[in-house]
């Protein structure tokens, strides 16, 4: 099985993918993973990107794309694989395809207005790194599991939310409608309990 994720910061992308990628026995593979391993482990591509974001620069969609070819091509990918973060522009979508085309794209789908309540309010512990929600917290400064103190990344403030689902929006839409149009995309309600959202993946892929 091959599979795309689509879905905004906040949307539960991360834990869904975990329960998908298990059940289907194919390797979940994010951007952000995936960079970090290509450069840690010094591949010409890796390399290639550490020098742009070393620079502060934006890695090109062309090495972006020869670091998805380079990862779609190893051993534990041969069953199948299911990318988080990529594509994320329809070249990438079409370059995708003449790499390994997917067999669907699951887009979770969550109202703005909850994925801010949600993002704005996680909180992180600087000790253990647990992450938490202020509504679940007796102590708002405190992790209730160590005991450390908790904090508000920069990336949950309103503004820089707003802002990334803004990009999301404009970068996305172009993306449902090519995926649309090949009769790929299930769209599943991501506004409910994990493992509601984990069985109506589930059940729209079969």
């Amino acid at each position: 099985m091959k599979l795309i994720f689509l879905g905004p910061p906040g949307a539960g992308k991360g834990t869904q993918a975990a329960g998908v990628s298990a059940h289907f026995r194919v390797p979940h593979i994010s951007t952000g993973d995936m960079f970090r391993s290509a450069i840690k482990n010094e591949t010409p591509v890796g390399i290639e990107a550490k020098r742009y974001l070393d620079a502060g620069e934006l890695v090109p969609d062309s090495v972006v794309i020869d670091m998805v070819r380079e990862r779609l091509a190893m051993d534990d990918c041969k069953s199948g694989y299911l990318l988080d973060g990529f594509p994320r522009t329809v070249d990438q979508a079409v370059a995708l395809d003449g790499i390994s085309e997917p067999d669907a794209v699951v887009e979770i789908e969550v109202r703005d207005e909850k994925l801010l309540d949600r993002l704005t309010g996680r909180r992180v512990c600087g000790k253990c790194q647990g992450t938490f929600h202020v509504s679940k917290l007796a102590d708002a400064h405190t992790c209730p599991v160590c005991g450390g103190e908790v904090y508000q990344r920069e990336d949950d403030r309103p503004e820089t939310i707003s802002t990334r689902l803004r990009a999301y929006h404009e970068q996305t839409e172009p993306l449902i409608g090519y995926y649309s149009g090949k009769d790929k995309l299930c769209r599943v309600n991501g506004d409910s309990r994990v493992e509601d959202v984990f069985k109506n993946i589930l059940a729209s892929l079969e």
